[in-house]
């Protein structure tokens, strides 16, 4: 059952690492939450790595990219891994493909130099991999059905490279790749999906937070910190991390404050099937 934390510096003292999602605890899409910033700074120059864990789906550098113009600090973090980074990874083991995407013109960078074709043709394709719906930030899942049909009918897997249903941009909801997955496996087509809640993105977090560390860093005694019940949360209970929930991120609109924040917090996990150890509404120290 999730209990109220006041501050991360409550805790901070039992944990040698963090892995922090990105949209809804570090920024909204448009500014930085600074009190997380703090928060997320000072663990890393007293405890250890901070790693952001993103199911963005682009590399990494797409992702710290913007951090600038949000006014994230460079130093709030040691690295950033990102569901683009382990989609790569399955992409390349698929090479050259063909591979049928669905997804806006910038999410192209996934793609980049893994020498895969391209093609619009199902008959063709080897695998579809949706990186986000292709209007955004207007479009909605329904629309797709019939081209998820057809899409299985062809008998292709398809690569899910962020497994978000929705995201919170400001105060909008914007639907993600992960309502497509959603529809494909209702068609009865397989979904792969690297980023959280499943293995391959933490794989790739746990290597580079041993690498900063200089040593293996224990799941026991690794943070994962989100706003995302079906993805952080989820994601740390298989692994075997405690989990830090952030209400105010996807479910703030709904957020109850004050003293029925830990009540909703609990019910909102219980809901969802998942558990978190803590909830804060906004990420502090």
């Amino acid at each position: 059952m999730a209990s109220l934390l006041p501050g991360l510096s409550d805790v901070a003292g039992e944990y040698d690492a963090i892995l922090c999602d990105v949209w809804g605890v570090v920024h909204n899409g448009r500014e930085a939450f600074g009190d997380a910033c703090i928060a997320l700074r000072k663990f890393r120059e007293t405890r250890g790595p901070v790693i952001l864990i993103t199911n963005a789906p682009v590399p990494k550098h797409r992702v710290t990219g913007l951090f600038p113009q949000l006014g994230v600090p460079m130093d709030c973090f040691d690295d950033c891994v990102a569901s683009g980074d382990a989609t790569r990874n399955e992409l390349a083991r698929l090479a050259p493909g063909p591979v049928y995407p669905i997804g806006l013109g910038g999410d192209e960078a996934v793609y980049a130099g893994l020498g895969l074709e391209l093609t619009d043709d199902p008959a063709r394709a080897k695998v579809v991999c949706c990186t986000s719906l292709r209007d955004f930030p207007n479009g909605t899942p329904e629309p797709y059905r019939d081209e998820m049909k057809r899409l299985v009918g062809h008998g292709l897997p398809m690569i899910c490279a962020n497994p978000d249903v929705q995201f919170r941009r400001g105060d909008r909801l914007i639907w993600s790749a992960g309502a497509l997955a959603r529809i494909y496996e209702e068609e009865g087509g397989q979904v792969v999906y690297p980023g959280k809640p499943d293995a391959p993105i933490y794989e790739l977090a746990f290597e580079r937070a041993a690498e900063i560390r200089g040593s293996a860093v224990s799941k026991a005694r690794t943070l994962a910190i989100g706003d995302g019940p079906s993805t952080d949360v989820l994601g740390a209970n298989r692994q075997g991390m405690d989990a830090l929930f952030i209400g105010s991120g996807i479910h703030g609109h709904a957020m109850q404050m004050g003293e029925a924040f830990e009540v909703w917090a609990r019910e909102l996990l219980a809901g969802e099937g998942v558990s978190a150890r803590y909830a804060m509404p906004l990420l502090a120290w």
